[in-house]
């Protein structure tokens, strides 16, 4: 397996095409330079050994070398010893609500940019088990299989808007059934849902949607987000910002559902959490609910030991490098323009 020790110094890369720019720019004002001291035909003629293209080449071996050196630098090894060893963990799916509703500010700085902190710091919280993230408004779908490659789910979260689904509403039951569905088939009672959400559901199959799953082996939690004093919902339109508003022209108020989310979770096997009692208390309440839940073994393969290679790629720049200070400006010998 190629890995690289430190990713981070391959944002060194980018400074090449900085360079490219910076040496099309300086070669422009080169040859504006050379008309302005006489015509550029007459020019070639008083300089007959200087080559047309060897200012490319050397420039590209530059380029070439610092390539070399930023990827060294980041230090690409490859995996030489496969250990075995076994895990137990838990597979839980999160559900996101991303519906309009989230947009309102009767928390701030807003329920959905709330609800985006919380979950991200829960992924940190639950990095001994496997996830998997679910978003969800009017319908549903998985944004990030079961895993424990978690950097793919947290970046969902922090980007996560109600853009992502055209089709607006908040179905709990459609969230409820996608995550049945995409658990492993063999997984039959080490499986958990936390579902995300100011719970504005218009439907009247979550709860029993939610009985069915938990008969199933499904342990279902709810996390409200909002209050339930509520607040309008802000869009902006043609540019405007303005509020949601119903067929008669009213502005939409939004408001946290509580007796939903309560049912949903009673339902499910689970737990209703407000968020307004504390991300962390709500988080460290997950987890010893979680940790308390029978867990499966897993067997997993990684690589234990890795062998580095940076030398080779300093190596080839060096060499790179020198090959670039021995070859001069002029024309090579018997060939033409070059």
């Amino acid at each position: 397996m190629l890995r690289f020790e430190y990713t981070d110094h391959l944002y060194a890369l980018g400074l090449l095409p900085v360079l490219l720019l910076f040496f099309w720019l300086a070669w422009r004002a080169r040859q504006r330079a050379i008309r302005r001291f006489g015509d550029s035909s007459l020019m070639g003629r008083l300089m007959p050994e200087v080559s047309r293209y060897k200012h490319y080449l050397k420039f590209g071996l530059v380029l070439l070398a610092l390539a070399l050196l930023a990827i060294g630098w980041a230090n690409p090894q490859y995996g030489t010893k496969l250990v075995k060893y076994k895990r137990k963990s838990v597979d839980i799916f999160i559900a996101f609500d991303v519906s309009q509703s989230m947009m309102a500010q009767d928390i701030s700085p807003s329920r959905l940019a709330r609800a985006s902190r919380f979950a991200q710091n829960l992924v940190e919280g639950l990095k001994s088990e496997r996830l998997g993230l679910i978003l969800f408004a009017g319908n549903a779908y998985v944004q990030s299989p079961i895993t424990q490659d978690f950097n793919s789910i947290l970046l969902a979260l922090r980007s996560a808007n109600p853009n992502m689904i055209p089709n607006q509403g908040t179905s709990i039951a459609e969230a409820i059934s996608l995550a049945e569905e995409s658990f492993e088939e063999n997984n039959k009672s080490h499986k958990a849902l936390i579902i995300i959400t100011d719970g504005e559901n218009h439907e009247e199959e979550a709860v029993s949607k939610a009985q069915e799953a938990h008969g199933n082996g499904l342990l279902i939690f709810t996390v409200g987000v909002g209050t339930e004093e509520g607040s309008f919902i802000p869009i902006v339109e043609n540019g405007r910002e303005g509020y949601k508003r119903d067929q008669s022209g009213n502005p939409v108020m939004s408001r946290l559902n509580e007796k939903t989310l309560r049912q949903v979770a009673e339902a499910g096997g689970g737990s209703y959490f407000n968020l307004s009692a504390g991300s962390g208390r709500v988080i460290e309440a997950l987890k010893s609910r979680i940790d308390n839940m029978e867990k499966r073994e897993l067997e997993q393969r990684v690589f234990s030991e890795y062998n580095s290679y940076f030398q080779w790629f300093v190596g080839l720049a060096i060499l790179v490098l020198l090959a670039e200070f021995l070859i001069s400006y002029r024309r090579s010998r018997g060939a033409t323009g070059i």
